[in-house]
């Protein structure tokens, strides 16, 4: 009985902080990080709230460092909550933070969101060996998605 009641203890403080953990400050939008002199076979968008958890942050940072290896892919990002953006967001399917390659010239889009918050949330908890293996799977996807 006390196994139990000490298992619900931790599930309820695990459900606490995951649905607490989109509500700290919000931080200014970057925008895009290289310019498009011609169009891009594709983008990286990632979308936002306005008020961003750790984890979401963390996803741009090691979004970008990934995108050193690819200086022509441009990364965007897009906060959901500002009403230039409703168009895009709905067009994506969006209502907080989500990562996606997108092809513009042919509409095609992958959501990377459940992947990016699993590789993503043990780094930005202190696990920084896990931030190799972010960049892995960004980069297995990118050209994955430029094969396809």
């Amino acid at each position: 009985m006390k196994s139990t009641n000490m298992f619900l203890s931790l599930v309820a403080l695990m459900l606490f902080f995951f649905a607490t953990a989109c509500t700290t400050e919000a931080q200014n939008d970057k925008k895009t990080t290289t310019t498009k002199t011609e169009v891009a076979k594709i983008e990286i968008i990632q979308f936002h709230s306005e008020h961003r958890c750790m984890t979401c942050n963390k996803i741009e940072e090691l979004t970008r460092e990934t995108l050193k290896s690819y200086t022509s892919i441009p990364f965007s990002l897009v906060n959901v909550d500002d009403k230039k953006n409703e168009k895009k967001a709905e067009q994506f399917e969006a209502s907080g933070t989500s990562l996606f390659l997108y092809n513009p010239k042919t509409g095609k889009k992958k959501d990377l969101t459940d992947v990016a918050f699993m590789n993503a949330r043990d780094v930005a908890f202190m696990n920084a060996r896990d931030k190799d293996k972010f960049i892995e799977m960004l980069k297995k996807e990118i050209e994955l998605f430029l094969k396809s």
